[in-house]
């Protein structure tokens, strides 16, 4: 399913270059990304996909490998854990816990989450990986899978090293998958504090406060890295995804950041083309138990669009032809090209809703005669 979606991502991303699109701000970042959740789509982008350093936002898939744990059970939010001394003597950002009291995992979380704990960050690797340096294999072997393909971790905070690094477009990806495989925990990142040891800390990312409709996700800084933030606000039912990195204060990320998010809600709408294996088309299928075969799509087709344009969006099918039996379910079986004010905007694989079995010896004869008279 998530190869199915990267693909509608890269065409329409192709599709993109050839048509005018609304004008993105001109953002002070490094590299930038804006993302629509529901379609997949990237709305707007400059330097994506070059290796930067992620900073504090290596949490996300710390965060992202600890809630893998916790729905596999193998950890438990009120489970307490011993705090190591390697994870006590972390450098950097703090929730300050300490190795003669054993701390929740629940607390472990939001003390990473919301205090960019370091010293969280290495004892949750250390719980769900055994170590950190496991931890980090297991990082890596997990954005593989998410598909992050510029992204590689030594660490499970962010701190400096010439083998760590990410790209925006893969930080976004990661933050997105989340959200969607998450939804629960990944509320917790809403949260605007967190007091341990009787230490209060407020979460950094200001666009909590800034705009009601932000709720989450991450920011990041070190000296080389810049001020890098991921933020995340759903108005309605649109979600969009927005980073920038490497900027020149925190000011300046939480600005751009929503400008970005601004721009993304008020230049685009969704559209939805398909419902979840609706037809849109019905092929005929030679050689089969059945003549025909209805294709369509394993999710809601759902369009990122220009502002007021969903109705000049026009759809044709491309099959495959001649489809010969078998047909499996979830089996491309052809093209929906989109157009938008004449121009392409985008191609969509097109999969069999349902199967269809071979035909009998005869079935497949007469088939195979009417082809050749063809």
């Amino acid at each position: 399913m998530r190869l199915f979606f990267s693909l509608l991502i890269l065409l329409f991303a192709q599709a993109a270059q050839a048509q005018s699109l609304p004008q993105p701000p001109s953002v002070l970042a490094r590299s930038w990304l804006l993302f629509d959740a529901a379609s997949g789509q990237v709305l707007a982008a400059q330097a994506a996909d070059e290796r930067v350093e992620p900073a504090s936002l290596t949490k996300l898939m710390t965060a992202y490998l600890s809630f893998s744990a916790l729905q596999r059970k193998s950890i438990a939010m009120d489970q307490t854990v011993p705090v190591s001394e390697r994870a006590w003597k972390a450098s950097g950002s703090r929730m300050f816990i300490d190795p003669k009291h054993p701390v929740a995992v629940g607390d472990l979380l939001r003390g990473m989450i919301v205090q960019s704990g370091n010293d969280a960050s290495v004892a949750l690797a250390e719980v769900v990986g055994g170590s950190e340096e496991n931890f980090a294999q297991m990082m890596n072997r997990e954005a593989q899978r998410l598909g992050l393909r510029n992204t590689h971790f030594t660490n499970a905070t962010g701190l400096p090293d010439p083998q760590h690094y990410s790209t925006a477009r893969d930080l976004v990806t990661l933050a997105a998958a989340m959200i969607r495989d998450f939804p629960d925990l990944y509320a917790i990142h809403s949260d605007k504090e967190f007091t341990y040891n009787k230490i209060r800390q407020p979460n950094r990312n200001r666009l909590l406060w800034l705009d009601p409709t932000v709720d989450g996700i991450k920011t990041g800084h070190t000296e080389t890295a810049g001020y890098c933030l991921i933020g995340s606000a759903k108005r309605g039912s649109r979600r969009l995804v927005a980073a920038v990195m490497g900027t020149s204060s925190d000011t300046v990320r939480v600005h751009e950041t929503q400008r970005l998010l601004n721009f993304g809600f008020q230049a685009y709408e969704t559209v939805k083309l398909y419902g979840k294996d609706q037809a849109v088309s019905e092929l005929r299928v030679w050689k089969g138990a059945g003549n025909t075969v209805k294709a369509g799509f394993p999710e809601d087709l759902v369009l990122s669009v220009p502002q007021g344009q969903g109705q000049q969006l026009k759809a044709s099918m491309v099959s495959q032809q001649p489809l010969l039996a078998p047909v499996a379910r979830g089996q491309q079986v052809g093209t929906l090209k989109l157009t938008l004010n004449g121009q392409p905007f985008g191609e969509y694989p097109v999969q069999a809703i349902d199967g269809v079995s071979v035909a009998g010896f005869f079935g497949r004869l007469w088939d195979s005669l009417r082809l050749w008279l063809q």
